[in-house]
């Protein structure tokens, strides 16, 4: 059973899913951009409203584990200025990489301001990483406790590089689902899946094309 919440409801007075968002993106960066549906409109839902959902968001999507999500969140409620830096760079890194993810979805041409602004970020998580061999590959590690936020960001930047840099751009997508924006990464055989989530945005669809086949005329 899906676990989105319905972007058809308002945000306000609603709690943060960001421990159980489904990650359909198909990509980390993509499951980051997700985290916010309905941008824009009247019924905007953001569970990354307050700089702990951004902890508890990057233990549900496997970046950091259980106890550095609730040390983070310790330290995050004893310094206000490590919450307002998270909270602000990952929103910047979350806008950043949906707006290259939507006008590649569209077939529309990248800013070169997002493009230059992506590779920042990544100057900035990589000059307090560690290129280190893993499982027998090497990879970027981050120590949380000295780089709590680009811990977090580091893996999502690499992500949406890798998508940038090596995927095929065709397979790229955003859901049409009313009040949802999702983006994904197509891995089906023949590029064919068209909705986030076809039990939630398109069955909605199915069922808004039935009630008004049903409408007199």
């Amino acid at each position: 059973m899906s676990t989105k919440t319905p972007p058809s409801r308002s945000h306000v007075g609603q709690a943060s899913r960001a421990g159980t968002l489904t990650l359909v993106g198909g990509e980390l960066a993509f499951n980051f951009t997700n985290t916010t549906s309905g941008r824009g409109g009247a019924h905007h839902l953001e569970h990354l409203g307050r700089p702990e959902d951004v902890a508890v968001w990057a233990h549900h999507a496997k970046i950091i584990g259980k106890k550095n999500a609730r040390d983070l969140q310790r330290r995050i409620g004893n310094s206000p200025g490590l919450a307002e830096q998270l909270q602000r760079r990952a929103h910047e890194l979350r806008d950043v990489v949906f707006r290259l993810g939507a006008v590649l979805a569209a077939g529309k041409p990248t800013r070169s301001e997002d493009v230059d602004r992506l590779t920042g970020i990544h100057a900035q998580c990589v000059r307090v990483g560690r290129l280190r061999k893993i499982k027998g590959h090497f990879g970027w590690t981050w120590n949380i406790d000295q780089s709590p936020i680009e811990a977090i960001l580091g893996p999502i930047v690499l992500s949406a590089l890798s998508l940038v840099c090596q995927a095929d751009l065709s397979r790229i997508k955003q859901c049409p689902g009313r009040d949802c924006g999702w983006l994904f990464f197509d891995a089906t055989k023949n590029k064919n899946r068209r909705w986030c989530e076809m039990e939630v945005c398109g069955n909605r669809a199915k069922q808004r094309r039935l009630r008004e086949r049903r409408r007199p005329s």
